[in-house]
């Protein structure tokens, strides 16, 4: 099994907001992965006392623990689960109605010797490689989907559709998201590999529009993860002022991925 894992974060002298993890048990038999990408609140005050980095380490450790010990529960009822022991280690001290609380999109894979479940929230991707070659990205395309005048910005989505109907879903502090979550399972034959990106990485794709998912796949498996982000960060450099590639909020973004031959 190969698995390698790389994050960076947009500005060196900015908490990385992003989280990963992959756990395989000493049985061998299988094992998850969790990718978390953090929603950047604004500057100003947000109901919470905590950092977006202090969330997204708990709620990924949460969802790296139960995914491995609790194989009888579906990836959507460890997701509510884990919102739900996130959420009450701050709910005495912080607004968790706030529109602006602490919260992530989410990428999360488990597999055995029969199966591969996942689970995508928000523009989290989850790609997969079956035996032949061929790549599907699994991907919750609601965010995509909004009119840009539904969006206070490029990058960062009004109150008004966040956590809405009609609008699209974050992990926060309502476990009842969960349920809307792209989910599913695959036959474990028909996976070759997993590969789970935030979207400082999928901007590859979608915004410099180098390839598709099988070629960032490729380039991937072929360059290594940490390769891949330097691939993105060199598109961003050389787009820094010219912005080119519109719908970009940020020169850089957290990137994080993580890529696991099965």
């Amino acid at each position: 099994m190969r698995i390698e894992l790389a994050t960076e974060p947009g500005v060196a002298n900015r908490p990385n907001e992003d989280y990963a993890s992959v756990a395989v048990p000493a049985c061998g038999q299988g094992g998850s992965l969790v990718v978390l990408d953090g929603v950047t609140p604004p500057p100003t005050p947000y109901g919470c006392l905590h950092s977006v980095p202090w969330f997204t380490a708990r709620l990924g450790a949460a969802l790296a623990e139960l995914s491995t010990s609790l194989r009888d529960m579906t990836l959507g009822d460890i997701l509510a689960a884990a919102i739900t022991r996130t959420a009450e280690a701050h709910r005495a001290t912080c607004d968790l109605s706030h529109p602006r609380t602490p919260q992530a999109t989410v990428a999360l894979a488990r597999w055995d010797a029969e199966r591969v479940e996942y689970l995508v929230l928000s523009d989290a991707a989850l790609l997969v490689e079956a035996p032949d070659g061929a790549v599907t990205a699994l991907l919750d395309d609601r965010l995509a989907r909004l009119p840009r005048t539904s969006l206070a910005s490029d990058a960062v989505a009004d109150a008004t559709v966040r956590n809405k109907e009609g609008g699209f879903f974050t992990a926060a502090a309502d476990p009842t998201v969960a349920a809307r979550a792209v989910t599913g399972t695959l036959p474990r034959a028909r996976v070759r590999a997993l590969t789970a990106l935030t979207d400082g990485v999928t901007r590859w794709v979608e915004k410099f529009h180098q390839g598709d998912w099988g070629d960032l796949f490729a380039l991937v498996r072929k360059e290594g993860a940490q390769g891949a982000v330097a691939r993105v960060r060199a598109l961003e450099d050389a787009d820094a002022r010219a912005r080119t590639y519109l719908r970009r909020s940020k020169t850089h973004d957290d990137a994080t991925l993580v890529y696991a031959e099965l």
